[in-house]
């Protein structure tokens, strides 16, 4: 049995979850939530807790086994205490203004990049090179990120760029100049 897959996820105090064929919707204080699991796998609400189960022991039951249970973990999490990535700005004159919309940003173009922020996610700029995105839903706020990023990857000369907080950039040296020219 799957070691991840065969533990019961925890519905806490305050989220309801419902459960109709292999649709699960779960809504707590940080917003609601709603997925389609893989038909193959069959999924309860028993005694506060949902249990994802699967029919055979093939090697792909056992990985949509596991996956599908971690998506409801994460469901639940998000609806409870949500998920953040921050990102960092660095350069000469890179900075991120918030708007009603969402973020406009100077990344070094001739014209500042306006990023709107899809629905259920808050962008903020505590600081002018900083960006913190905020969500229930855990791959949106990764896609979120990874979106903003490539803006303007990091790149291993000067280190300028969009990267994530704690991204450690790989640096390259420069231009080795002319050695034994005549």
């Amino acid at each position: 049995m799957s070691r991840i897959g065969k533990h019961p996820v925890i519905v806490p105090k305050g989220v309801t979850a419902t459960v109709e064929g292999n649709t699960v919707h779960v809504k707590g204080p940080k917003g609601e939530l709603e997925r389609t699991l893989h038909p193959d796998l069959t999924v309860s609400l028993k005694d506060g807790q949902i249990v994802v189960e699967r029919p055979s022991d093939e090697s792909n039951h056992k990985a949509l086994h596991g996956l599908s249970r971690t998506l409801v973990a994460n469901m639940i999490e998000g609806v409870t205490k949500g998920f953040r990535k921050e990102l960092e700005l660095i350069g000469v004159g890179y900075k991120a203004d918030q708007r009603p919309y969402g973020l406009q940003l100077a990344l070094g173009f001739s014209h500042p990049v306006k990023y709107e922020a899809p629905k259920g996610i808050k962008l903020s700029a505590p600081q002018p090179t900083s960006i913190v995105i905020e969500g229930a839903n855990k791959e949106v706020v990764g896609q979120v990120a990874a979106e903003l990023r490539s803006l303007r990857p990091p790149e291993p000369y000067k280190g300028k760029g969009i990267k994530y907080v704690g991204e450690q950039i790989r640096r390259k040296a420069g231009k080795a100049g002319k050695v034994g020219a005549k």
